[in-house]
């Protein structure tokens, strides 16, 4: 009778996985035992410091180097700097997430069962409190992206998956105001999201199929199996490329890469602003994540089959993104297409070869996260009597009647434009150095002409707000509460620092750019 072996666990280096897990379990007990006055301050404070103890731990860990819980999980450079990424990026959107003071009762539904368009739902729009499940459901996708960019193998990648795609999808719903639109995009996220859960499940069948008989080595999932059976398996090579192609599918999704790219201006509308802050900087951190870890570690020896493919859809990514972005007429919409164009602006980083290309995806990450989470926040400050007002028609002499924050909106959608002495153009020359250094000018030279044209909508809106008259649908801006205002300012000065003196995170990631294999 074989002995069954336990797998050994660094619970140091599972540290910041296990708090923001333990802390999400920890905020289900908060909804059933604490009276309902008291939840808000108590979630929320417990989420801060979930996130504030799992980013100690990162720091603590930062020298680690190893593989844990039976080779499953990998801590190393990537995964302590993603991680950290994540975290920071998610404690600005958890301020975002708990402000009560910008619309009264907060940004969610009080109670998530009434009817969308009903007397109740009227009712509950007016100002009572807001439902605080968002603060659990928060920490439980912050703690399975966590997972996901530290995996090592496909079936850990795949829950890690379901752990933070699940609660997205149910806080994508609860939107206080415009119910029916909020509830619409979660639908289309969960269903389109589901079947990329599927291409992805898939995948990992086929490329344990593939690993099966290669020498010296029994079939597995896990990316060091995965990378010699690239090179020794003797099954059919169909069932590599298959397998490669169904997971670049379930990936890009959540990277929201195109062709699958087609959730992405609904849902960004649709959801929570909050929310939607919280998916554009942390769900594409953990993305790509995922991407560069698959494509580097498991299938780096598969580097000449699939960078052209992958490389077409970076460059048809860009387009999509750029062009569609000029028709837009609703903000949120234009920073989706934005957050699309981005994607392929990372691809490209995932795509250039060497340390040089895999430091610059990761400062990318960080610096767009960093301004993105400002652009939504200023987003959630021009209202009107119906809630936040998101028609570009609306933001037409903002300038005039709001300077300081038309200002400050001005400055991040410069970033976004990849304009000098912001983080914009840093991220950008930090992707594309090492891609024309690595062979790959036609995905620069794409990226260079698509970031032309997606700076004609940023322009646009730059032009609306200051050259137009305000007229009578022209909203005010809200005096932001503490917590919004904390997030807007550091959202914006990083975005400043990282395009003035960017060295010191660009010199962290790229010390923190190898992989344990």
């Amino acid at each position: 009778m074989t002995e069954l072996k336990l797998p050994s666990l660094d619970y140091a280096a599972l540290a910041p996985i296990l708090i923001m897990l333990g802390v999400a379990l920890l905020g289900v007990l908060v909804e059933a035992f604490i009276p309902r006055r008291s939840r808000h301050l108590v979630q929320l404070t417990l989420a801060l410091l979930a996130v504030l103890a799992a980013l100690t731990m990162v720091v603590l860990n930062v020298d680690d180097r190893m593989l844990t819980a039976g080779q499953a999980i990998a801590v190393d450079g990537p995964t302590l700097f993603l991680q950290g990424a994540i975290l920071v990026l998610a404690a600005m959107a958890l301020l975002l997430i708990g402000d009560r003071a910008v619309e009264r009762g907060g940004a969610f539904v009080a109670q998530a069962a009434v009817t969308a368009e009903s007397a109740d739902d009227r009712q509950q729009a007016e100002g009572r409190n807001g439902l605080t499940e968002v603060y659990p459901l928060t920490t439980f996708a912050i703690g399975g992206m966590l997972i996901f960019v530290a995996a090592n193998d496909l079936l850990t990648m795949f829950i890690a998956l379901e752990v933070f795609s699940l609660p997205l999808y149910l806080l994508c719903a609860l939107a206080r105001r415009r119910r029916l639109l909020s509830q619409e995009a979660a639908m289309k996220y969960f269903l389109l999201g589901a079947y990329a859960s599927a291409f992805f499940l898939f995948g990992v069948a086929l490329i344990y199929g593939f690993t099966a008989g290669t020498p010296d080595r029994g079939a597995g999932v896990d990316f060091a199996t995965i990378n010699a059976a690239v090179n020794d398996s003797p099954a059919s090579p169909l069932l590599l490329f298959a397998g490669m192609a169904l997971l670049a599918i379930g990936l890009l999704f959540k990277a929201a890469a195109a062709p699958f790219h087609v959730w992405t201006p609904d849902v960004y509308q649709g959801a929570p602003t909050p929310v939607t802050a919280f998916m554009a900087a942390c769900t594409k951190v953990a993305a790509f994540g995922a991407l560069l870890r698959v494509f580097h570690v498991a299938f780096a020896s598969a580097a000449w089959d699939f960078t052209p493919v992958l490389g077409a859809v970076a460059v048809l990514t860009m387009l999509v993104g750029a062009v569609l972005a000029v028709t837009q007429t609703d903000i949120k919409r234009l920073l989706a297409y934005s957050s699309i164009a981005n994607a392929g602006y990372l691809l490209v980083g995932v795509l250039s070869p060497g340390k040089n290309g895999l430091s610059g995806t990761m400062f990318y990450l960080v610096a767009y996260g960093f301004s993105v989470l400002a652009a939504f926040a200023v987003v959630t400050l021009v209202r009107d009597s119906d809630g936040e007002a998101t028609h570009l028609s609306r933001w037409a002499g903002l300038g005039k009647r709001s300077p300081f924050y038309a200002g400050l909106f001005t400055f991040i959608l410069l970033a976004f434009a990849g304009i000098p002495l912001t983080s914009g153009f840093t991220s950008k020359f930090a992707i594309f150095g090492p891609a024309l250094e690595g062979g790959q000018a036609w995905l620069v030279i794409a990226g260079v002409l698509t970031s032309m044209v997606l700076a004609f909508p940023y322009l646009r809106v730059v032009v609306m707000m200051w050259l137009s008259e305000p007229g009578e649908s022209t909203p005010t801006v809200t005096v932001p509460g503490g917590l919004t205002s904390a997030a807007l300012m550091i959202g914006v000065v990083a975005t400043l620092v990282l395009g003035v003196a960017p060295a010191p995170l660009l010199d962290l990631a790229a010390g923190a750019a190898e992989f344990v294999r």
